[in-house]
């Protein structure tokens, strides 16, 4: 073991700029994969976040709308009440795990609330404004059925999903998360093209030692093993560069700079659940591509 980590040690010396490169096309590499993966744990945690607090909101009709099923005019109570009956009805029930009623006066000092400070305060009045029934889901992934069946009925002006205009939001992210995933790849192919040409280079340099072990007896794997420990304990170098960085930037940047918000961010114990998937991820890679590499040069 003791020559074999030496001649680990002089493969690494020799070959220091090479094994550098090694080193940064793995660190950036695997950044990239964890930097997407890590997108993709927002991503679940901002969804089962927000998309268990989403409602079907049902604006009633307001006393001035051009939507053809307001013709005619502002919602009656009679309206409102039918309505709200429909949603408390054996037909809807079972979806529905609680109503919230907005009247006219309720959504106006809402909107002042909202406002506030600004010439838009005081640019409506309550009579302006409408009616709204917001309903909480017993299972959010069922807001088609509550609104097929609300849309169209007396005095209803429309049916919001209120996920429908989170998606855009998403898909932003899991736009980020495809670039990551992209830019990772190229990276990692990269590394695979790499880390060969430097391990060979090494077991060039060293043809002469590799012929005397030859000849002495010494079996494949004992011949292999120094140069693809070399190829590992780069990438492996690289692979902890790049948790640490990911860390040191979730903990001290997103954490500070999202401490103030409700949202729920990644943490940096997330950044160590992920990093054994990373170091494991970079010593497998560094194995294969160095032995592919040595089957020629090192072959008994």
């Amino acid at each position: 073991m003791r020559f074999i980590l030496s001649q680990v040690a002089k493969g690494l010396r020799t070959n220091f700029i090479m094994a550098a490169s090694v080193v940064l096309v793995t660190f950036v590499s695997l950044l990239f994969v964890g930097a997407a993966v890590l997108f993709q744990f927002q991503i679940n945690n901002l969804k089962n976040d927000w998309y268990d607090k989403v409602e079907v909101t049902v604006a009633m009709c307001p006393s001035a709308s051009s939507a053809p099923q307001c013709a005619g005019g502002e919602a009656t109570p009679e309206q409102l009440s039918a309505v709200e009956e429909y949603i408390n009805s054996p037909e809807l029930a079972r979806y529905v795990e609680k109503v919230y009623f907005e009247s006219k006066e309720d959504a106006f000092a809402a909107f002042q609330k909202q406002m506030e400070g600004t010439k838009w305060a005081d640019a409506l009045t309550p009579e302006q404004m409408q009616a709204y029934y917001r309903i909480k889901l017993v299972n959010p992934q069922e807001y088609k059925v509550v609104a097929e069946a609300l849309t169209g009925r007396p005095g209803v002006e429309n049916v919001v999903d209120q996920r429908e205009q989170l998606e855009p939001l998403f898909n932003m992210l899991n736009r980020f998360t495809l670039i990551s995933s992209v830019l990772a790849g190229i990276m990692i192919f990269t590394a695979m093209m790499l880390i060969p040409s430097t391990i060979r280079l090494s077991a060039m340099f060293r043809r002469n030692e590799t012929e005397i072990m030859r000849f002495v007896g010494a079996s494949n794997g004992f011949i292999q093993l120094p140069f693809i420990l070399e190829g590992v304990v780069a990438a492996l170098t690289g692979a902890v560069l790049a948790v640490v960085t990911l860390w040191v930037a979730v903990q001290f940047f997103l954490q500070d700079w999202f401490a103030d918000t409700w949202l729920r961010i990644v943490t940096g114990l997330d950044v160590l659940k992920l990093s054994p998937w990373l170091l494991l991820g970079a010593v497998a890679l560094a194995a294969f591509a160095s032995f592919l590499a040595l089957r020629r040069y090192t072959r008994v």
